[in-house]
């Protein structure tokens, strides 16, 4: 059986069905709240936070893929997600399960060198120093030896569906709404997005590779890199919408950041957006090498659809 934690995000929902279209008929989505994917899932409901809950959750499972996600807020970051891990980890090395860990990149340097498996960890700001804390902990899990462990490791996302990021819900919503987007900083810096599906995609295969463990990984992407103008322009055309856009400088989101939740989340993470961002996938393309990364035009093409734009 193959279980995944934080069954309700669009990341492990698209994992699941990947899973269940390619892998196992035998799968446990685990959640607060979990709704059944495909028509052989079996669902349960668990608090990562409670650590005989997810015990409970994980036992019996082969394969156990941590996807569990968090709203932006920093304090929750704080004094959720290192529980959480913990409790995950534990559990799947009482049922003597390989863990697969899905992270993001916020523990990189805010610069404009290439990302690779081998970047060491700078992280800015405090949700960057949780990141990095929970990786160091999935790090020490893989050497202490118990069970296999891997960690896959995406970009900033774009995609379907619920999915959140500041791209979706600043450029490409708004844009899709007929709106202005609202570009981060700059709009003449390349930026590495992953498609969401294939990050999920990409999880699925690592998971059931034997070989896959042990390392960390970064998942597969559209490597062409293009600026938020780029994508602006790209998005418009797709969307049969006129690419209008403004650029918001440090100082207003930090103004911002005062009044609106959002707005103040997101300042840690500004420098990035004022470098390129360039994120290597090239490990998983030599591993699997038939793998199908879904370009950018192709990913705004099913946004559209899905919105009624195509």
């Amino acid at each position: 059986m193959q279980t995944i934690l934080g069954a309700s995000g669009q990341i492990a929902r698209e994992l699941a069905r990947e899973l269940g279209r390619g892998y196992t008929r035998d799968l446990r989505l685990v959640s607060r709240n979990p709704q059944p994917v495909n028509g052989t899932d079996t669902v349960q409901r668990a608090d990562l936070l409670d650590a005989e809950q997810t015990r409970a959750a994980v036992a019996g499972s082969g394969v156990v893929y941590f996807t569990a996600g968090l709203p932006p807020d920093t304090r929750l970051w704080e004094t959720q997600f290192p529980v959480m891990l913990r409790n995950a980890l534990d559990a799947s090395r009482a049922a003597g399960a390989k863990f697969a860990y899905f992270d993001n990149t916020y523990m990189y340097p805010q610069n404009g060198d290439r990302q690779t498996e081998e970047t060491p960890f700078a992280p800015v700001g405090r949700k960057g120093e949780v990141r990095a804390q929970m990786a160091t902990m999935v790090l020490a899990e893989m050497t202490r030896g118990d069970i296999p462990v891997l960690i896959a490791r995406a970009p900033e996302f774009y995609g379907p569906g619920r999915t959140q990021s500041f791209t979706n819900s600043l450029v490409l919503d708004r844009l899709i709404e007929g709106r202005r987007a609202l570009v981060p900083v700059r709009d003449d810096r390349c930026r590495t997005l992953i498609w969401t599906p294939d990050a999920s995609r990409g999880l699925a295969a690592l998971g059931n590779a034997a070989d896959a463990y042990g390392q960390t990984w970064h998942l597969p992407v559209d490597d062409s890199g293009p600026t938020y103008r780029q994508l602006v322009v790209m998005a418009a055309e797709v969307f049969n919408r006129e690419p209008r856009y403004t650029v918001v400088p440090k100082w207003l989101f930090a103004a911002l950041g005062a009044v609106n939740p959002r707005a103040r989340e997101i300042r840690e993470l500004l420098p990035r957006y004022a470098h390129d961002n360039l994120f290597d996938a090239s490990k998983f393309v030599e591993r699997f090498p038939d793998f199908a990364v879904t370009g950018y035009r192709e990913g705004l093409g099913v946004i559209a659809s899905a919105a009624g734009r195509g």
